[in-house]
C-alpha cells in the first residue's frame, strides 16, 4: 500500500494498521509534509517478522523507518530523528525548554499510562474482560487519573504542550482513539461508563481530538482496517439462510482485532 511516493526523497515507512506506535509516525510525516513510500504490513500474516524486516529491526516490531541507508525504529526515536533531520515544522518545540517539556510529557505518558492502556485494550479485544474485571477496573482508574491531567492541560491550551501541535499530541492521540474504540464494545460498557462519552466526561480532550481529526492529511493516517470495518457495518445485513444447508454450515471463528 503506497500513500505517497517521491523518487527524490528516500523515506520508506513500514507500519501496521491500528498500531498506536505506527500511527504517531504517520501523523508526524503528514504534519511535516514529508513525501514517503508507505508499506502497510499485516500482523496476522507475520509480515513484520519476515527476514527483510528482521534485518532492519532484529526485534521484529513496527514501526520501522528507512531514510536512504539509515534505519530507525522505536516510535519516539523515529519522531526525534524526523524532527532533527527535517526541522521545518518542528514537533519538539522551538526552544530547549519546550523540547524538554514535550519529552517529559511523552515519558510520563509511556511510563504511567501506556501499560494500563495496553492491558485494557488487549483484554477487550481478546475477550478477556469478564475474567479480569477487577484488574481492568484498577487500570481504568490509572487511565482516568492520567486523562484528568491531560484534560487540565487542554483546558488551558489548544495542544498538550503549549500553543503548537507537537510530538506529545502525536504520541498520546492514537492511544486515546484506540481506547475509545475498545470501550465502545458492549463487553466494555461497565469499564467505559466513567470515560465515555468524552464530550461529557473529558470535554477538552474531546475538542482536542476534533482538532487533530481536522488537520490536513489526517485522513491518510486513519487505520485502514478501522475504515473497512465501519464500511462493512453500514452495509445491508444479508438475509439469514434457512433449511438443512444453513443448519449444516459450520461457524467460522473470528480472530480478535483492534
Amino acid at each position: 500500500m503506497c500513500i505517497r511516493y517521491n523518487p527524490f526523497m528516500a523515506i520508506t515507512f513500514y507500519w501496521g494498521s491500528g498500531s498506536p506506535d505506527s500511527w504517531r509516525i504517520l501523523l508526524a510525516l503528514e504534519h511535516k509534509g514529508l513525501p514517503y513510500e508507505s508499506h502497510l504490513l499485516h500482523f496476522d500474516k507475520q509480515e513484520h517478522q519476515s527476514p527483510p524486516m528482521l534485518k532492519m529491526n532484529p526485534r521484529g516490531r513496527l514501526p520501522v523507518l528507512k531514510d536512504g541507508d539509515y534505519v530507525v525504529f522505536e516510535s519516539v526515536a523515529v519522531l526525534y530523528y524526523l524532527d532533527v533531520k527535517y526541522p521545518a515544522t518542528p514537533i519538539f518545540g522551538l526552544t530547549p525548554e519546550e523540547a524538554g517539556v514535550i519529552m517529559r510529557v511523552i515519558c510520563e505518558f509511556q511510563i504511567y499510562a501506556e501499560p494500563a492502556l495496553s492491558r485494557i485494550v488487549n483484554a477487550i479485544f481478546e475477550g478477556g474482560v469478564a475474567d479480569a474485571l477487577e484488574e481492568l477496573t484498577d487500570a481504568m482508574h490509572v487511565v482516568g487519573r492520567e486523562a484528568r491531567t491531560i484534560e487540565g492541560r487542554l483546558s488551558k491550551e489548544q495542544w498538550i504542550v503549549g500553543a503548537q501541535y507537537s510530538a506529545a499530541d502525536m504520541v498520546i492521540f492514537p492511544w486515546i482513539q484506540l481506547l475509545r474504540r475498545a470501550l465502545n464494545r458492549s463487553a466494555a460498557a461497565e469499564l467505559g461508563a466513567r470515560f465515555l462519552p468524552m464530550e461529557r466526561n473529558y470535554p477538552a480532550l474531546a475538542r482536542w481530538i476534533g482538532r487533530i481529526e481536522s488537520l490536513p492529511g489526517y485522513d491518510r493516517t486513519y487505520p485502514p482496517h478501522w475504515r473497512e470495518a465501519a464500511t462493512h457495518a453500514t452495509l445491508p445485513t444479508p438475509a439469514t439462510p434457512s433449511g438443512p444447508a444453513a443448519q449444516s454450515t459450520p461457524a467460522r471463528p473470528v480472530a480478535p482485532e483492534t
